[in-house]
């Protein structure tokens, strides 16, 4: 009986402290002395957003700050539209290219599951990417141009690390753009009216790469690519893989390609930043079909921008990879997945000055930026720390050395003050108190 007892005590006891440990994955409000962070210095933040807002350099958003699992800021700022509406903690961003962190999430689950391999050829999955060309010479006198054939297929590990040759035409003016052009490719990367995720990405393929496969890094429309990849190994749509796989998983409700109808009035619009302040963008005639995550009936999934969501959504998306891919009992991803993804997959493209950048320690893993040892210094992020942001100002970044995560949500185009992000990173890390 009392071998009985012990057991049963020991028993108990294990549950409970299972039950904590789940738990303590979960994200939740806290008092910042609780997450080891300075109260009043993290208050220095209300103040620095107000007179960006008052200054006219940002209309407002939402701002989110953890540490330790714990949620020490979450506040909105600003006004969302002309009738003088307050932003939400619960609006709804277009994400755009924080879409890449999910499709990379998606592409290493399919990775762990030995359903793909990091350096197989794309054209195992979507033939039309068989016999690709490079673009070679050309004529801008008439735009016409040459090419040549790959010297070796495009793989998976090359969209993950936009070293394909798949560019963004928009991005890079002159004969890039032009060739682009030719095949509608800037019609691509947010959604479309007609053409389906799979004849997508078959009209990108039919595009020449501009360099050679692995010969350097050029941002691109590699995620879409990969987007239907997905589509294809796992034999269902982009947005239904996300839902059932990561989203629905570990409790992300509010982040869509297309939005149902009750979180219609919850989407933002986007601000135009101009020479008399700011403007609603569809107001001023451009960056048309912004009302993309509002249509119904699309089957457009764009892998590299096509996503909604909000602060806290996406807050729970880069809690569960600082937890070692765990959140409230479910394991995304594994540990050693995402070591991975957080490993300098640019080393020999950096020395030769084609890499992400020509900085030492600023570099590219498997669908993120990085900071490696090198990049001490620089700032007040740590070695490790792996990030990036969406075309409409949105950004997040995870530094596992302090347990740290960042998520900030405005929709403003251009955006022509990115000091606003630099100051506010150094007031974060300066209210780390332990």
């Amino acid at each position: 009986m009392k071998y009985f007892n012990i057991k049963l005590l020991f028993v108990s006891l294990l549950f409970v402290y299972s039950g904590i440990t789940t738990n303590a994955q979960v994200l939740k409000e806290t008092n910042p002395e609780q997450a080891g962070m300075n109260a009043q210095r993290l208050e220095l933040l209300d103040d620095f957003i107000q007179k960006y807002i008052d200054d006219e350099k940002v209309p407002g958003g939402v701002f989110l700050v953890a540490r330790k699992g714990n949620i020490v800021y979450n506040k909105s700022f600003g006004t969302r539209d002309e009738k003088n509406e307050k932003y939400r903690q619960n609006d709804i961003f277009r994400i755009a290219s924080m879409t890449k962190a999910v499709t990379t999430v998606a592409i290493m689950q399919l990775y762990e599951q030995g359903k793909l391999g990091l350096d197989e050829p794309v054209q195992k999955y979507i033939p039309s990417f068989r016999e690709q060309k490079v673009l070679d010479s050309f004529d801008k006198t008439d735009s016409s141009y040459t090419t040549v054939p790959a010297n070796r297929p495009v793989t998976i590990r090359h969209l993950l690390t936009h070293t394909s040759g798949i560019s963004y035409g928009g991005f890079n003016p002159g004969k890039i753009q032009i060739v682009y052009n030719k095949f509608n490719l800037d019609e691509f990367g947010l959604s479309h009216p007609t053409s389906n995720t799979e004849e997508m990405t078959n009209q990108i393929a039919k595009a020449p790469l501009v360099f050679q496969p692995g010969e350097k890094y050029m941002y691109g429309l590699n995620m879409d690519v990969l987007g239907r990849v997905i589509e294809v190994v796992s034999d269902v749509g982009l947005d239904e893989y996300f839902r059932q796989n990561i989203f629905e998983p570990i409790g992300m409700d509010d982040s869509y390609f297309y939005l149902p109808e009750n979180r219609h009035s919850r989407l933002v619009p986007v601000y135009m930043q101009t020479k008399d302040g700011f403007k609603l963008a569809e107001q001023q005639g451009e960056f048309g079909g912004l009302n993309y995550p509002k249509t119904t009936g699309l089957t457009n999934f764009a892998g590299g921008g096509g996503l909604s969501s909000t602060a806290l959504d996406y807050a729970i998306l880069i809690q569960t990879l600082l937890n070692s891919g765990k959140y409230n009992g479910f394991q995304l991803l594994g540990r050693n997945t995402i070591e991975l993804i957080t490993s300098d997959q640019m080393i020999e493209l950096n020395k030769k000055g084609t890499g992400f950048s020509k900085s030492p320690g600023v570099t590219y893993g498997l669908g993120f930026s990085l900071l490696t040892e090198e990049a001490k210094g620089r700032s007040s992020k740590s070695p490790g720390t792996y990030e990036w942001g969406g075309y409409f100002n949105t950004k997040f970044f995870i530094d596992p050395q302090e347990e740290l995560i960042f998520v900030g949500m405005t929709q403003i185009v251009p955006f022509n003050h990115g000091d606003f992000w630099n100051k506010m990173y150094a007031i974060i890390y300066g209210a780390i108190d332990d």
